[in-house]
């Protein structure tokens, strides 16, 4: 049975049963709680290394993030990377089952689809979130590292690296400041 199917028949279930009939919906846990800080209007400020040496490259963009069931948050960021403007979307929640914070990232100026699960770490401040995806040699894979370190009500950090012969690069940092 596929997802689709099974989620059909719940909610198919659901509607034709009495109350006590139906399963108890699960309630959002306190990893789900989490992802609630992240929720918002944001103006972000981002800067790039393409290469070694060089200055970074340096943007403006937004994000909007909501809240979907508190399970998820779906958040949809537009900003404008070598004067061509991009929509990245990002879907973040929590597996029970995995024990694991999960989620996706798509980009418009990709045909990539990242995947990702993670960890909170032991303050409760930052959310690493692992992944593969396209190494520097063609048709390798390469590790990735994004971790969003919330700093306070009104500002967050995502910090994106990859691993290098064996070393963790830092190629991205995105500054978020919540609109008021």
């Amino acid at each position: 049975m596929t997802k689709f199917a099974f989620t059909a028949a719940l909610l198919l279930g659901v509607a034709t049963g009495t109350a006590q009939d139906a399963p108890a919906m699960p309630k959002p846990q306190k990893e789900h709680e989490w992802l609630q800080q992240l929720v918002g209007e944001w103006e972000t400020e981002s800067e790039a290394v393409t290469e070694p040496g060089k200055p970074p490259i340096k943007s403006k963009g937004k994000e909007s993030s909501r809240l979907i069931g508190g399970f998820w948050i779906l958040s949809e960021h537009k900003g404008e990377f070598l004067g061509t403007p991009y929509t990245g979307i990002l879907t973040l929640g929590y597996s029970p089952e995995k024990r694991r914070y999960t989620g996706t990232w798509i980009a418009s100026m990709s045909s990539l689809l990242w995947t990702y699960q993670g960890s909170v770490d032991a303050a409760g401040r930052i959310l690493t979130l692992e992944s593969e995806g396209p190494g520097m040699e063609p048709g390798k894979l390469a590790r990735y590292k994004d971790a969003i370190e919330v700093k306070g009500p009104d500002q967050k950090v995502l910090t994106s690296s990859m691993e290098v012969d064996g070393k963790w690069t830092t190629y991205l940092t995105v500054q978020y400041q919540r609109k008021k």
